[in-house]
């Protein structure tokens, strides 16, 4: 036996001993009879992993030793005590997520046949445990993916060369200089903008691509480690958007027939990831357009007037222009219309004054 795979195993095994007590804290702490009794059966199916994990060690001659909590695990029970269980669980159900990649990752790499085995079992088991723990239609916390949508590649775009922009131009006018000049720094702040948000743009929705392969190998693991429980999913999530049971069933059956038309389903039901919606130089020439526009929107009263009237139209125009942006933004953030506008407002009115003030204190001092 290596050192290597008794390591594992003990590793393994001081996991499973940390999670048992855990939802043991979790039983004493919760106050519905419901969440109780959900709590105590995980606690005992965790038990029931130890005494796996010690059958293992003890048939190759090691001790187990006692089973003692971790201190971090201690630590844990301390605030669930003192302040409740809601973190607790949270990090429970996330827990059971990182088990399933684990004892996946243990499954395809472990050399002993008896490794493997126990691997996959208990695999299986935390992807259960983790469900029972969250809604039926929410995603698999093992996996990270989540789709961006092009609308915000504009908002955000947008956002980032306006308010970029503005803070250039504020400072360039704070330092007293030559009309033209403040034309000719705010035309290049829109094309280093645009050029840099655009490649942003771009390599954002190349990783995303990446991504999307990454998490379509996990589940082509997954897949072909635990099919039962890879068709029990896709079914729950047909059901949980109003597919009656027998139905989803059939649905899924069908597609567990073509094993790629299964994957390619699963990968846009659950993870809600389409790589035929990701085109990186798509939305890079979006993303550095939009960005473009909103860095114009400074310099625009600029290349039609000059003076006092030019500021004054800028510094109008781009304070509307924030308070746009912040509100459209919180449609993507979830914070208040209203809230979000001012906000920006806010953090548009401080770059303008600090640009401004950097501006004139440069020209003096250079």
């Amino acid at each position: 036996m290596q050192n290597q795979d008794l390591n594992i195993w003990r590793k393994s095994w001081q996991e499973e001993v940390d999670a048992q007590y855990l939802y043991g804290v979790l039983t004493e702490t919760v106050t519905e009879d419901r969440d109780r009794k959900l709590y105590r059966e995980l606690g005992g199916l965790e038990g029931e992993h130890v005494d796996a994990w010690e059958k293992l060690l003890r048939e190759k001659g090691v001790a187990p030793g006692t089973r003692t909590p971790t201190v971090k695990s201690r630590l844990l029970a301390w605030m669930t005590r003192r302040f409740g269980p809601n973190f607790l669980r949270q990090y429970m159900a996330a827990w059971e997520g990182r088990e399933v990649r684990e004892y996946l990752l243990l499954h395809q790499r472990a050399k002993q046949p008896e490794t493997r085995a126990l691997a996959k079992q208990l695999a299986m088991d935390s992807a259960e445990h983790e469900q029972l723990q969250t809604d039926e239609d929410s995603k698999e916390s093992w996996h990270s993916a989540e789709s961006g949508g092009m609308l915000r590649n504009v908002i955000y775009g947008f956002n980032d060369g306006l308010t970029a922009n503005f803070g250039l131009i504020a400072g360039v006018v704070g330092a007293s200089v030559q009309p033209h000049l403040v034309v000719v720094s705010g035309l290049a702040g829109v094309l280093a903008d645009a050029l840099s948000m655009g490649s942003s743009g771009y390599l954002a929705a190349k990783s995303e691509a990446e991504v999307y392969e990454n998490e379509r190998r996990k589940e082509k693991l997954e897949l072909a480690v635990m099919p039962e429980v890879e068709a029990r999913e896709l079914s729950l999530i047909y059901q949980s958007k109003g597919m009656q049971a027998e139905e989803a069933d059939r649905m899924v059956q069908s597609l567990m027939a073509d094993k790629q038309a299964f994957l390619e389903e699963k990968m846009k039901q659950e993870l809600e990831l389409d790589t035929s919606a990701i085109h990186p130089l798509r939305e890079g020439w979006i993303t550095g357009l939009a960005t473009a526009i909103g860095a114009i929107i400074p310099v625009a009263p600029f290349l039609v007037t000059e003076g006092t009237p030019a500021i004054a139209a800028s510094f109008v125009i781009s304070m509307f222009a924030h308070f746009a942006v912040g509100a459209a933004r919180s449609f993507f953030t979830g914070q208040n219309f209203w809230k979000s506008g001012i906000e920006m407002f806010v953090v548009g009115f401080g770059i303008a004054v600090a640009g401004y003030f950097l501006g004139e204190w440069l020209i003096e001092f250079l």
